[in-house]
C-alpha cells in the first residue's frame, strides 16, 4: 500500500505525465512536466542502500548466484583483480534477487513510482550500476539515448525510471547526464555510436545527436532519487575518480500498458541484436523482443494486466 491515493485517468488538459495524486505538489508536477524528470531528496535511507551495497559484493563475489542476473564485466581487468566489485561494471535483472529487489518495493519509492503508472505497478527493469574508474579509455561512458528504445510497451507517459544514488554522484564520477524537456519528443533512431574500441554491447546511443539542446549535469547525494521519462535524452559520462560510482535502479510500468510489434520501428535491429543473444545462451529459436521482457517482468504493486 502507498500513501498517494492516484486516479488512473491523466489530468484533463494541464498535465500529461502525471496522474492526479496527493504526494505531489503542483510545481513538482509542473516541474516533470517540462523537464521529464524530478528529484526527490534523500529518499532512500542509508540502511537500505548499505544493504545492497554488502548484495552486490557478494553478487561479485559468486557467493549469491540469482537466477536470470546479467553480469557486465571489464574482462581486461579479470587477471588483475578477479572476482571482485573491480571487475564489474553492472548487475542487471536482478528481479530474481530477494535483497535486490526488496529496492523494487520500497513504500517510499513506490508512492512517487504510483504517481506516474497509476496503482498496478510491474517492475520491468532492474540494474545496479558500479561505475568503473574510467578516465583513459572511456569504456563506461554511456553515450546520449532515450530508454524507451529499449522496451516494447506502451505508453511511454505510464513508464517511470526510479534511479538511486548510492553514494555522491557528480561530474567528477560520471553523474547522470539530462536533456530537459526532450521527453516531448518522438523515439529517436539508435546504434552504436562511432566510437574507435569504446563502445559496450547494447550501449546505443542516439545516431542524431543535436549539441544545441541544452544538458543538465544532476548532482546528487546518496539516498536523492531522480524519476524520469522514457523518452527524455539522458547518458552519464567517465568516472574521472580512482572509487566506484554505485546507483540502484528499475523502470517501472503500469501493468496496463501494452506490448507492441516493433517490426519496421526503429526498435526492430534491437531486437535482432537480443534474438541473437538469447538464442547463444539459452538455444531458444523464434524469440521476440516481448517475450523477453515478459519474462523479465515483476509485479510489485497492484494487479498484471498486460504485461
Amino acid at each position: 500500500p502507498t500513501s498517494a491515493q492516484v486516479s488512473v485517468v491523466p489530468h484533463s488538459g494541464r498535465f500529461c505525465y502525471t496522474l492526479d495524486n496527493d504526494l505531489l505538489t503542483t510545481e513538482q508536477r509542473q516541474f516533470y512536466e517540462d523537464n521529464g524528470y524530478l528529484v526527490i531528496k534523500s529518499l532512500v535511507s542509508d540502511e537500505d542502500i548499505e544493504r545492497f551495497r554488502k548484495e552486490f559484493t557478494r553478487i561479485c563475489k559468486r557467493e549469491v548466484k540469482p537466477p536470470g542476473v546479467m553480469i557486465m564485466k571489464d574482462e581486461s581487468l579479470k587477471s588483475q583483480f578477479g572476482q571482485s566489485e573491480k571487475v564489474v561494471n553492472k548487475v542487471q535483472d536482478f528481479q530474481e534477487d530477494a535483497e535486490l529487489f526488496r529496492y523494487c518495493t520500497l513504500p517510499e519509492v513506490l508512492k512517487y513510482v504510483e504517481c506516474f503508472t497509476g496503482p498496478n505497478i510491474m517492475a520491468m527493469h532492474t540494474m545496479l550500476i558500479n561505475k568503473l574508474p574510467d578516465s583513459d579509455k572511456q569504456t563506461f561512458l554511456h553515450p546520449m539515448h532515450q530508454d524507451l528504445h529499449y522496451f516494447p510497451f506502451r505508453p511511454a507517459s505510464r513508464i517511470v525510471c526510479a534511479w538511486t544514488a548510492m553514494e555522491r554522484a557528480d561530474q567528477d564520477n560520471g553523474c547522470l547526464v539530462v536533456q530537459p524537456g526532450t521527453h516531448r519528443t518522438a523515439l529517436k533512431p539508435h546504434g552504436y555510436p562511432e566510437w574507435q574500441g569504446k563502445t559496450n554491447k547494447l550501449f546505443h546511443g542516439l545516431l542524431d545527436e543535436d549539441e544545441k539542446i541544452p544538458k543538465v549535469h544532476l548532482v546528487m547525494e546518496k539516498g536523492d532519487t531522480v524519476f524520469f521519462h522514457p523518452l527524455l535524452i539522458h547518458g552519464s559520462g567517465i568516472n574521472r575518480t580512482s572509487g566506484f560510482r554505485k546507483s540502484i535502479s528499475c523502470h517501472f510500468a503500469s501493468s496496463e500498458c501494452h506490448y507492441i510489434d516493433v517490426k519496421n520501428t526503429t526498435q526492430e535491429h534491437l531486437e535482432k541484436e537480443l534474438q541473437e543473444m538469447v538464442s547463444k545462451k539459452y538455444n531458444a529459436t523464434s524469440v521476440e523482443l516481448k517475450d523477453i521482457w515478459n519474462f523479465r517482468a515483476r509485479l510489485v504493486q497492484g494487479e498484471r494486466i498486460n504485461l
